[in-house]
């Protein structure tokens, strides 16, 4: 049985970002995670360009990961994070993709 989700109003949330967002309140239910929203932040890399993470969460200890859903990536998107990486570095970033079901599903994770 899938958690109960409240989804913001005005978010677009794609499959797997949906799937995702399961995974974080399951997560959340078993206390690994204290809280995590969906695009809540916005991070400034440049005069012009900004970098919006999928997921900001809020793991057990306080302490802030932000979360990129990623079916494929385009190249501006991971030069983006990577950017933020080295920007703020008392965050961290992880981009999760997932695994197919022929490789026994699940998710795919990568700190950045």
């Amino acid at each position: 049985m899938k958690a109960k989700l409240r989804f913001p109003v005005d978010a677009e949330w794609n499959k797997t970002e949906e799937a995702f967002g399961y995974e974080l309140e399951l997560w959340k239910r078993g206390g690994e995670i204290t809280w995590w929203a969906f695009e809540p932040i916005k991070l400034r890399l440049a005069k012009s360009c900004f970098y919006t993470p999928d997921f900001a969460v809020m793991q057990a200890d306080r302490s802030f990961e932000f979360f990129e859903v990623k079916g494929f990536w385009r190249d501006d998107a991971r030069v983006k994070i990577k950017v933020a990486v080295k920007l703020f570095p008392m965050f961290t970033f992880t981009a999760v993709s997932m695994k197919a079901k022929r490789d026994g599903g699940g998710w795919k994770y990568e700190v950045f």
